[in-house]
């Protein structure tokens, strides 16, 4: 969720809601609403198995660690979605100061090759790759709002139970 031209996340996740009857995340408004104030939020507080099954129910997949990772640094392997330089202004990390999620378009020079925003910051995201190290665990990619700008390098690998889930965590569809 969050690439261009796509429909605002928590949009489309309401539609969901309403019409399967599934939990809406922990902070929505009653009647599974997306909180009002911030335009273009990512879908927060998010299992992985909500994730999954939110995908599924849209014809998508959550992408697999490889797809995640070329969406994020191109065919080239860049270091950073925008470049080969650290720059912590166009993520949202700690160091931003924000302290939440921001919208999903904020972050104009943060954008991929291919168009995709937020690929280093603002939430983790949860991969369709299940992890080795344990079972019902799986990967995660980015980093969140709360994480040093260090943990939005692409080299490194984050992992959870599936079940976790907290203000910092979120997904996109492939």
């Amino acid at each position: 969720m969050g690439g261009v031209g796509e429909r605002e996340p928590c949009l489309d996740y309401e539609d969901f809601v309403r019409a399967t009857w599934h939990r809406p995340p922990q902070h929505w408004l009653p009647g599974g609403r997306c909180p009002g104030g911030l335009r273009n939020p990512p879908v927060i507080w998010m299992p992985w198995r909500d994730a999954n099954v939110y995908a599924r129910w849209a014809g998508k997949v959550l992408p697999t660690a490889r797809q995640w990772e070329k969406a994020a640094c191109g065919p080239k392997r860049r270091a950073y979605t925008w470049g080969e330089k650290p720059a912590a202004a166009k993520c949202n990390t700690a160091e931003s100061g924000i302290g939440s999620a921001t919208p999903v378009a904020r972050y104009q020079s943060g954008v991929s090759l291919y168009g995709v925003r937020d690929l280093r910051g603002n939430v983790r995201e949860w991969r369709s790759t299940p992890c080795a190290d344990g079972p019902d665990r799986h990967e995660l990619s980015g980093a969140a709002f709360s994480s040093p700008f260090v943990r939005a390098a692409p080299a490194l690998e984050n992992a959870a139970n599936s079940s976790m889930k907290d203000n910092g965590t979120g997904f996109r569809c492939s």
